[in-house]
This record gives C-alpha cells, sequence and structure tokens, in this order.
C-alpha cells in the first residue's frame, strides 16, 4: 500500500529522482575512492617521504572531495523537490477526495482524524520520500562498494565485516519490530487530541457559560497525556537505538585495530591499507546504519500510508453524473416523491414515505416537534443527502441526473447553524455569485435587515469576520446568512429555522421585506414560531418523519390536533411572557 501510493504520487517526478540516483550514485563513488587514496598516500608517500607524490594524490582527494560535496548537495536539492512535490500533491489529492465527500462520510471518518490523514499522515509519507531519496539511494552502493574496496585492501580481515554487519542489522531490526503497533497507536491518539482540542475551541462559551473549564482541562489532559505515554516509549526505543549503534561501531573499530595491528606486525598488511580498510568498515556499518533506520520509519509511513489510502479509496456517496442533465427550464420546481431516508445503522428511518411539490411563487412551511425530520427533509432538496429511498427532483430532472454546479445555482440555503467563512462581510456575501456589486450587496444587506450593524462596523462590507462568524452575535450571523442567499439571486431558498435568533420584530420586518423579493421563488421554510409560517401557502406537519397534515394556518387549526397544541403552546407562553 505505501509503495503503491509513493510510486502513484512520485511518478510525476521520476526525472528529479533520476537525478538523485545519478547523483548519489558519483557522491558515493566519490566517497570510496577517499579512503583508497589516503591510504597510498601514507604507505607511498609518507613511508618513503615522497613528497611530490603526496601533493599529487592530495589534490586528486580534493578534485574528488569537491566533485562529492557538490553531487551531494544536488541530490538533496533534487530530492526535496521530488519530496515536497510528492507531499503537495498527496495533500491535494486528500483535499479534494475530502471536499466531495457527503455529510455520511464526513461522519464516519470524524472531522479531526480527516485533517490529521491530510497533514501529519501527509507529512510522514513526505518526510519518508526525502529521507529514502537523501540516503537509501546511497546506502546499498555504498554497502556493496564499501565491501568491495575492503576486501581489496585485506581480504584476511573481511570476517569482520560479516560479523559486524549483521549483529547491527538484527540489532536495529528487533527494535525496529517493536516501534509499528506503537507508531499506529500514536496515531489514533493524535486523532484523539485533535478532536478534544477542536471540540473544546468551538464549544469554549458553553465551557465557560457552565464554569467547566477543570472538567475540559482534565480531558485533555487525559488525551495528552495518553500521547505522551506513547511518544515516550518510541522514545525509550530510539533512545536506545543510538547507544547500541555506538557501541558497535566502537566494538567494530577496537576488533580491527587489535587484529589488523596484528596483521600489521607480522608484514601482512601496510598500516595505509589498516586506515583505508578502518575507514571502509565504517562506511559499510553507517550504510546499515541509515538503512535500518530508514526501515523504522517505515512502520509510520505504513500505518499512515493505510490511513491515507482510506481516504482516498473512499467513493463518496453523493457522485457526480457521467453525463449531467441540464433542464430546459429554470422554475425551481421541488418535488419529493415518497422519499425515506435512512442514517446508517439507525433502527428506524428518519423520513418515511414523504410526498411533496413546491412550486415557484409559493411558501412551503414544515412543523414538527425536534427529531420529526425537517432539517433532514431540507437537506434532501439541496442534495447534500441522498434518500434511501424515493425520488428528489428540482425542475422535473432527478438530483442525481444534476451536476453539483446546476444544483447550486438554482438552491440557495441558510442552514440551522448559521455559518460564516473568515475573511470580510463582502467576501462571504459573495459566496453565492462571486461578480455581485456592492450595491447588489446593499440590498440583500437591507432586505435582511443587516445594512444598519453592518455600516456601523469598521470598515463596512470589508469589516473583517471571524472563523465562523463569532465576533458576530447569533442574529447578526443569522442575517449575514440570508443576505448570502439573496445575493445569489436562486430559484428556491431555503430557511433551515433561520430566524430562531431573532427578535419577534425583527423577524416580522424581515419576513416582509423577504416577500417582494422571492415572490418569483420556490421558498421552503423549517421554523418554531408559528408567526414565522403561519402566511405561508401550504404547511406540512411531521411527525417521526411523516407528513400527518397539511394545508393553510386555518386549514390546520380545524383538522391537526398536533398542530393545534403547537400553537396552543406558543400562544400560552406568549400570554405567560
Amino acid at each position: 500500500m505505501l509503495l503503491r501510493l509513493v510510486r502513484q504520487y512520485t511518478g510525476r517526478y521520476r526525472r528529479w529522482v533520476l537525478a538523485v540516483l545519478l547523483l548519489q550514485l558519483v557522491a558515493t563513488v566519490a566517497a570510496l575512492l577517499l579512503p583508497s587514496l589516503n591510504a597510498r598516500i601514507i604507505d607511498e608517500g609518507v613511508t618513503r617521504g615522497d613528497t611530490a607524490l603526496i601533493l599529487r594524490v592530495g589534490e586528486v582527494m580534493l578534485v574528488v572531495a569537491l566533485v562529492q560535496v557538490a553531487a551531494a548537495v544536488t541530490a538533496v536539492y533534487c530530492a526535496a523537490r521530488a519530496a515536497m512535490g510528492t507531499g503537495r500533491d498527496l495533500r491535494r489529492a486528500v483535499y479534494r477526495r475530502v471536499s466531495s465527500f457527503g455529510a455520511r462520510e464526513v461522519n464516519g471518518f470524524g472531522a479531526p482524524s480527516l485533517i490529521t490523514r491530510g497533514t501529519n499522515d501527509v507529512q510522514q509519507i513526505q518526510m519518508l520520500v526525502l529521507m529514502t531519496l537523501n540516503f537509501m539511494v546511497a546506502a546499498p552502493i555504498m554497502s556493496v562498494g564499501g565491501i568491495v574496496m575492503a576486501l581489496r585492501e585485506d581480504a584476511g580481515l573481511s570476517w569482520l565485516v560479516w560479523v559486524s554487519v549483521p549483529v547491527l542489522g538484527v540489532a536495529v531490526g528487533s527494535l525496529a519490530a517493536r516501534l509499528m503497533p506503537l507508531f499506529r497507536l500514536m496515531q489514533g491518539r493524535i486523532d484523539r487530541v485533535n478532536a478534544v482540542l477542536r471540540e473544546q475551541i468551538i464549544g469554549i462559551r458553553v465551557v465557560r457559560a457552565f464554569v467547566r473549564e477543570d472538567h475540559e482541562r482534565d480531558r485533555f489532559a487525559a488525551a495528552n497525556r495518553d500521547l505522551t505515554d506513547v511518544s515516550v516509549r518510541i522514545g525509550s526505543l530510539f533512545v536506545l537505538m543510538f547507544p547500541l549503534i555506538t557501541m558497535i561501531l566502537h566494538l567494530a573499530t577496537a576488533a580491527v585495530l587489535w587484529f589488523g595491528g596484528l596483521r600489521v606486525d607480522a608484514g601482512q598488511i601496510q598500516v595505509g591499507s589498516l586506515t583505508a580498510f578502518l575507514q571502509y568498515l565504517l562506511q559499510i556499518l553507517m550504510a546499515v546504519m541509515m538503512g535500518t533506520f530508514m526501515v523504522m520509519m517505515v512502520p509510520r509511513a505504513l500505518v499512515c500510508a493505510e490511513r491515507i489510502t482510506e481516504v482516498l479509496d473512499t467513493e463518496p456517496g453523493l457522485r457526480e453524473p457521467g453525463a449531467p442533465v441540464v433542464p430546459g427550464v429554470r422554475r425551481g420546481l421541488v418535488e419529493l416523491a415518497d422519499v425515506t431516508f435512512s442514517y446508517p445503522g439507525a433502527e428506524s428511518p428518519v423520513l418515511d414515505g414523504v410526498s411533496l411539490r413546491a412550486e415557484p411563487g409559493r411558501t412551503t412551511a414544515v412543523v414538527g416537534a425536534t427529531g420529526s425530520g425537517k432539517s433532514t427533509l431540507l437537506n434532501l432538496v439541496p442534495r447534500l443527502l441522498d434518500p434511501t429511498g424515493g425520488t428528489v427532483a428540482l425542475d422535473g430532472v432527478p438530483l442525481p441526473r444534476l451536476a453539483h454546479e446546476q444544483i447550486a445555482a438554482r438552491v440557495a440555503m441558510v442552514p440551522q447553524r448559521a455559518f460564516l467563512f473568515s475573511g470580510t462581510v463582502a467576501s462571504n456575501l459573495r459566496l453565492g455569485r462571486p461578480g455581485a456589486s456592492d450595491e447588489e450587496l446593499w440590498a440583500a444587506l437591507r432586505t435582511a435587515q443587516a445594512e444598519e450593524f453592518v455600516r456601523r462596523m469598521p470598515g463596512a462590507l470589508e469589516a473583517p469576520i471571524a472563523q465562523g462568524g463569532t465576533d458576530v452575535s447569533g442574529g447578526q450571523r443569522q442575517r449575514l446568512c440570508i443576505a448570502r442567499a439573496l445575493v445569489a439571486r436562486p430559484a428556491v431558498y431555503l430557511f433551515d429555522d433561520s430566524f430562531s435568533a431573532l427578535d419577534v420584530s425583527t423577524d416580522a420586518r424581515l419576513r416582509a421585506a423577504l416577500r417582494p423579493e422571492t415572490r418569483d421563488a420556490t421558498v421552503i421554510v423549517v421554523a418554531q414560531r408559528v408567526s414565522t409560517v403561519r402566511d405561508a401557502d401550504q404547511i406540512l406537519v411531521l411527525e417521526a418523519g411523516r407528513i400527518t397534515a397539511r394545508g393553510t394556518h386555518e386549514e390546520l387549526l380545524a383538522s391537526s390536533g398536533t398542530y393545534r397544541e403547537i400553537v396552543a403552546s406558543q400562544l400560552s407562553a406568549e400570554e405567560m411572557a
């Protein structure tokens, strides 16, 4: 899985990878030549007092060293280009896939996990590619070349190579085997920390309102402690690794000096050759160490690759049609025929056999108790969800046959939870129609009863808005979202309890201002207040996912006991106030 992912996203940087291979080969060969040249200086120059040979070979060593440095530096640059490009493309692929997900897929993974997969997990793959190109390319060349050059200097000491290399490989490999489950556990606990932190930041006002700072601090501390414990265990293995490698290197050095000194004393090898053999052995061991170090990075990268591939291989439930249909007219006729919707794993459907027809120039209101399926019903119209049964059609065309752009051009929704993006008032209003003029923005704000407070904001249309719109009140946020929908000029307006944060007088003024703006459009309203829906052309009463009554306000007062209870409860509340 890791290999497939790396091959797929590094393929377009093949030229950079080939350049790294060539440059690493040049740098490694140059590094292998230096000990041999140094041995020649000692054995042929120093022992014989041949200064001319020392200078001549020294000049060659200098040129070789310069070539090595130049090749190594350029190889690192090429490797960085390939690795960073791979990371960028992988992040883009994860982002595009997540952007195509519907609510079902996002809820299945969880927002914190998707954020971690698109950032931290991709970074681990990116780092693996970089380290592989920088080290793993040179390691086998250095190992094979070092063995050949060491045997060329003195075959009698070759047994030290055959002993040292397996010992180092087994020692570091055993540590790497213990890291795999710890890295998998670590990524999950990073998800947990992100989830807790994200939840606390979003709900900071609720936390403070209920004075739950200590509880939330303890909850974050527990998640943080779990992550720290795993990190410490991983760090302990790394801490054990480096002294172990150092000990093996020192023991190998001592063995070469001991047994090599005996061979020098017996006249079987010269001092320069012994020095070169020692350098080659250290180069071999360093190459093995680099290889095993990379092996230790692979377990975490494997876990990250699995998590990323899981996202990339998840097909979005809301797919674009292969051959989208373009409706011949732009009326805004919405039709639901025997629609059923169930969430995965639910015991009973949220909507069951719902049918309705919302026509242009008419207002359809939906009322019902909490949990009756009102918001789910509304989310079907812009195809934020697909029904599990029945059909939803727009201007006579089933939604799955329309491109998302076609739906977005006809339908504007003001969600129950008003959300604004970081930017300015103008940038938020232009989300639906980027080319809208300032005059059109002010007209929409005027209709949404938001002009007055926007003009008071520093910068007016260019006034900054924090992420989520947390720097404006709930009522102001709702009115800005309504203005955003008006700027889009859709054929269908969907208001999902979009007036709940407004006082009664502002609600009345806003609804009065909306009528001339939406008189040719289809309007579907979900609301809790009877005053908001009493003037609708048709009112639907939802109970447990079924439409139990429909009609005008007066008709429902006469025919629907549930509607009469809703009206009576609100009248009682108003009288008590």
